[in-house]
């Protein structure tokens, strides 16, 4: 018989992730280790470009619940200067850089009444 409560979760680190068991039931069927490793193998391939680092899983009869906890995916921040979207300024060459340097950079004032309804 299901109920709404959570009984202790049951916690573990298997292949370096982070792994939480909550049953619902006092009969729930254990989790595995390698079921573990099939659900953090899913995660990663489910999600790419970030890895899983905390899974939590709620068993139910025969039914689980899963959650991810997922590394921040990793991003270059791009930006337009002179006419051309740059990550970095490092491989440019030293015409290139010069008209950066050259380059007038504009700016709004801290108080130009923009917000003021003026």
């Amino acid at each position: 018989m299901a109920t709404d409560t959570v009984l202790e979760p049951v916690a573990s680190v298997v292949d370096g992730v982070a792994v939480t068991v909550n049953y619902r039931t006092e009969n729930g069927i254990p989790v595995s280790d390698q079921e573990i490793r099939a659900y953090i193998d899913r995660g990663n391939c489910h999600h790419p470009g970030c890895t899983v680092r905390g899974l939590d899983l709620t068993v139910d009869g025969d039914d689980i619940d899963i959650r991810y906890d997922l590394s921040p995916m990793p991003f270059e921040r791009i930006r337009r200067i002179t006419g051309y979207l740059v990550g970095t300024m490092d491989r440019w060459n030293d015409a290139k850089t010069a008209e950066e340097a050259d380059r007038v950079k504009h700016s709004v004032p801290a108080n130009c009444g923009c917000f003021e309804g003026k």
